[in-house]
């Protein structure tokens, strides 16, 4: 990796320290037309630096509110996030975001749509290596020179992923970034990401409503509650339960242990399943 593209570390701050990310007491309240909504509260958590986290959740609890916090896209209403010894900023470059969509420039070739991804500062020689790595890693060496209009939507998000990647973040996060591909493309792209991964370990946080597909990635899943089904519960925090997976990746996507959690994972998202129907009987 070259020198002037890797990410800062402070002096004497170790490397586990230096990319540990700490939500505190967080808190995201919306002000509304009818008044203000609470969509998150009470949000304490702890990553590890290169730990695969996955957040669960029904929709309007706040998963991609609690993202784009991280991200430093939007800041809480009250707590604080940090990442090792300093706070998250806005356009913070030691996190990047992928998104459901590529949002690849279509007049640009993939090749220059990753190039958007690079630190500002990077040298412009250095740069085109990256990029030829990035594209390398996923895949699109063949594809550098065309635009997105002429690729499929498996490749766009391979594209937006190396962008994500180029400089090299600390903290990647993914919202929903499989969720628009068919069902094979989208193993596909679970496995690629875990290649990725190990490739170039850095702490991830991402968003999904596909329960296997937290299971088969993460080390830990965060269950988020709609507060706004919270009842009388006025202090209920937003994260329900956070479950460890337990197994190496890449792990066996029929594991009895995977499936046991899936039907937990179900139960917490108030979803009966047919395992769990027939115990009760």
């Amino acid at each position: 990796m070259p020198s002037s593209l890797a990410p800062s570390r402070r002096a004497g701050v170790p490397e586990r320290a230096a990319n540990a990310v700490r939500l505190e007491g967080i808190a995201r309240t919306f002000a509304m037309a009818g008044g203000d909504r609470e969509v998150l509260r009470g949000v304490d958590v702890e990553l590890a630096s290169g730990e695969i986290v996955a957040i669960v959740g029904p929709s309007g609890c706040g998963k991609s509110t609690l993202l784009r916090l991280v991200g430093g896209l939007d800041a809480p209403t009250s707590g604080a996030i940090s990442l090792g010894d300093a706070g998250i900023a806005d356009t913070d470059e030691r996190t990047a975001i992928a998104f459901q969509e590529p949002r690849l420039l279509p007049w640009r070739t993939l090749a220059q749509n990753v190039e958007l991804g690079l630190p500002r500062q990077a040298d412009r020689r250095e740069g085109r290596e990256r990029v030829r790595e990035l594209l390398h890693l996923v895949g699109l060496d063949h594809a550098a020179d065309q635009r997105p209009r002429e690729v499929s939507g498996g490749m766009a998000q391979r594209a937006s992923l190396a962008r994500a990647l180029a400089r090299d973040p600390r903290v990647l996060l993914l919202d929903e970034p499989f969720g628009a591909l068919d069902a094979l493309t989208r193993l596909r792209m679970q496995d690629l990401l875990l290649d990725i991964h190990a490739a170039q370990p850095t702490t991830v946080l991402f968003v999904t409503h596909d329960v296997e597909e937290a299971l088969y990635l993460a080390d830990r899943v965060l269950l988020l509650r709609s507060l706004a089904d919270a009842g009388t519960d006025h202090d209920a925090p937003s994260v329900a339960r956070t479950i460890a997976v337990p197994g190496i990746r890449p792990r066996d996507r029929a594991d009895r242990a995977l499936a046991d959690l899936r039907a937990e994972l179900l139960k917490g998202l108030g979803v009966e399943t047919h395992h769990t129907l027939q115990e009760n009987r």
